[in-house]
């Protein structure tokens, strides 16, 4: 139904359809910088009017701690230690005739820490070479005194002579 008093419209090619799926898409906007992770926050206190966290039950573990790696155990090294000092003690004490004894106990633990605390050679080995050191220096000045008390008792002695 066409007015024939109007003129008449050229025709108008008809639209392809366009396909939803081909449709452009426009660029996405850059993602917001992510902040680096803060320490974590300290436990608040409630809020009044809320129940406080509970403790663990008896007979519970407590909650688990945070795993760090922690540095690995020395040996001990107490009779290593107390070799040396025994042996600084004994060569000290020989020039007062007490030495002797901390010298003998200085070698001993030197030879008793030499198979369980290999790992600290040179306390243990500075522990006897001073304590044999000690035992010897303690020797000789008690032969000097034995000899000394032997020469002072005979000396004046004439047996008889007053």
């Amino acid at each position: 139904m066409t007015d024939p008093n109007l003129p008449e419209q050229p025709a108008v090619p008809p639209v392809p359809p366009v396909p939803p799926a081909s449709a452009p898409v426009p660029p996405a906007a850059p993602a917001a910088p992510v902040p680096p992770a803060a320490a974590p926050a300290a436990p608040e206190a409630p809020v009044y009017g809320q129940p406080a966290p509970a403790a663990p039950a008896y007979g519970q573990a407590p909650p688990a701690a945070p795993a760090y790696a922690s540095a690995p155990a020395k040996p001990a090294q107490v009779l290593s230690i107390l070799s040396l000092v025994g042996g600084i003690v004994g060569i000290v004490g020989s020039f007062f005739y007490f030495g002797l004894l901390f010298s003998i106990a200085a070698v001993v633990l030197g030879f008793i820490a030499k198979k369980k605390e290999p790992a600290s050679k040179g306390m243990w080995l500075t522990g006897i070479i001073l304590g044999f050191v000690g035992i010897l220096i303690g020797v000789i000045f008690i032969i000097i005194a034995i000899i000394a008390f032997a020469v002072l008792a005979s000396y004046g002695n004439t047996y008889g002579n007053y």
